[in-house]
């Protein structure tokens, strides 16, 4: 299902992974668009407060996390699971994972389809959101570098689809790894962050985050696994 990826959408209380927008607050969105980094602006703009689909209020009991699943709408699909999610998540040690009191695998909306994202850190929740079930996304401005290399580091393919109009392919396990050792971990590194508070610096914590508990982890165990292979 084709539809344009630009966001627009701005608010006060919740940072998001766009280019040329500004917030304020100390969350993040991991922003699913043809641009998504960028710098923020000025602390005290006031701008639209527009909150997620569903809020968690924190309880600050720290008595573990639960996952909620919502259908993930028409066309659209979660392709990671609950138990996935808890296996993932298993692999940190207890302190990081005290925080976070819920992880919500979200629907897609129409209104929604104006600023998908793939996933958003708010308060002690994580959100992550659903992927067209074509594994095809339609972007209708050329991928920013960051976004293009980073979407194959994960085994994303990028095609240029027509004029002004470009695709990313995945396939069932290249998204699985894409949302499971970077959204997860970049939306849990906001979560653990509580030294910084610029966009700029947030982000780049986050970043930093997924690749030294995510990406780098993935790729060792997979290095493993091949090695244990030929030495049969």
């Amino acid at each position: 299902m084709a539809h344009d990826r630009e966001f627009r959408m701005a608010s006060r209380v919740h940072q998001a992974r766009r280019c040329n927008t500004t917030a304020r607050a100390r969350s993040s969105q991991r922003v699913r668009t043809s641009n998504p980094r960028g710098l923020v602006g000025p602390r005290n703009v006031q701008e639209p407060y527009v909150p997620p689909e569903e809020w968690h209020e924190p309880s600050n009991e720290h008595n573990g996390y639960t996952i909620i699943t919502r259908p993930p709408g028409a066309g659209y699909r979660h392709f990671v699971s609950e138990q996935q999610i808890k296996d993932r998540l298993a692999t940190f040690p207890s302190r990081f994972i005290e925080p976070l009191e819920v992880v919500q695998l979200s629907q897609m909306t129409r209104k929604k389809r104006s600023f998908p994202c793939y996933g958003m850190q708010w308060g002690a929740t994580i959100y992550l959101y659903p992927l067209e079930e074509s594994l095809v996304e339609t972007f209708y401005r050329p991928p920013c570098p960051a976004l293009y290399n980073e979407s194959r580091m994960y085994g994303g393919r990028w095609k240029k689809t027509a004029p002004g109009e470009w695709s990313l392919y995945w396939s069932e396990r290249t998204i699985q790894d894409f949302y499971l050792n970077n959204i997860l971990i970049h939306e849990l590194g906001h979560l653990l962050d509580n030294r910084n508070s610029s966009y700029t610096d947030r982000e780049r914590y986050a970043e930093w985050f997924a690749i030294e508990y995510g990406y780098r982890p993935s790729r060792r165990r997979r290095r493993g696994i091949r090695r244990r292979h030929h030495a049969v």
